[in-house]
């Protein structure tokens, strides 16, 4: 059954009143007709069994949905070039991640319009009701790697490293269970760098801040791939 998600503001009582692009894609995108049945989603938690009627829907009921994982995972992206970041919201919304921060590191090469930010909200939004997610995860502005670093305060928190001997970032996480079932309603903040990598000094300012370095095996990563391979490590582990 098709999905959409709306703003809570527009529901009131059991009608949703929808947006002229709702109504465009509904209607004309997904060949819907009055009386044909969708599911709202707000991109908090909660759906809904609705049902076309003209310019509105009429909520039938509230649906029980289970597709979040059990912890909550910010994923720190140093931004990569080009469109790739595009590619990391909709790949690591699928996987199931509450939070992407963007941030421009030493090395970052892509300076992101004011446009870009409302685009991958955007495409975080359609790849939530195309992987049936109960959450549209939050997508935060770009900021300075400095100041994105301080900002996380009761996360276990890693950064992944692409040489040395840090300890796999699975094996971490499998000595904390508790992380992975969230007993302790921590969530977990974990870095990976652009392209070239983390320099050293942001690496030992991470380390000031909390953060654990931490390996995704002994392979070069792309800056694209890390936050994918992130995600499916902790997706992997976290629902078997």
């Amino acid at each position: 059954m098709q999905r959409i998600a709306i703003n809570p503001d527009q529901i009131k009582d059991k009608l949703i009143t929808l947006t002229s692009e709702q109504q465009h894609y509904l209607y004309r995108v997904l060949r819907l007709q009055k009386g044909d049945k969708f599911i709202a989603m707000d991109g908090m938690g909660k759906w809904w069994l609705s049902q076309l009627d003209n310019t509105d829907a009429l909520i039938l009921h509230q649906l029980t949905v289970e597709t979040e994982l059990p912890i909550s995972v910010t994923l720190m992206v140093a931004l990569p070039k080009g469109n790739g970041f595009e590619n990391i919201v909709r790949c690591c919304t699928e996987l199931g991640v509450a939070c992407i921060a963007p941030v421009i590191s030493d090395r970052t090469l892509l300076k992101p319009s004011s446009q870009k930010l409302e685009r991958w909200k955007r495409i975080a939004t359609e790849a939530a009701e195309q992987s049936e997610r109960a959450k549209v995860p939050e997508i935060l502005a770009p900021i300075a790697f400095n100041q994105s670093i301080v900002s996380f305060t009761n996360f276990e928190k890693y950064i992944c490293v692409a040489r040395g001997d840090s300890p796999h970032l699975l094996h971490c996480l499998q000595n904390q269970p508790d992380i992975i079932n969230n007993s302790h309603n921590k969530s977990v903040v974990i870095a990976t760098g652009a392209e070239g990598g983390w320099t050293e000094k942001e690496i030992e300012i991470a380390l000031q801040n909390g953060f654990k370095p931490v390996s995704l095996g002994r392979r070069i990563l792309r800056a694209v791939t890390a936050p994918i391979v992130v995600m499916s490590l902790i997706s992997g582990i976290s629902e078997v």
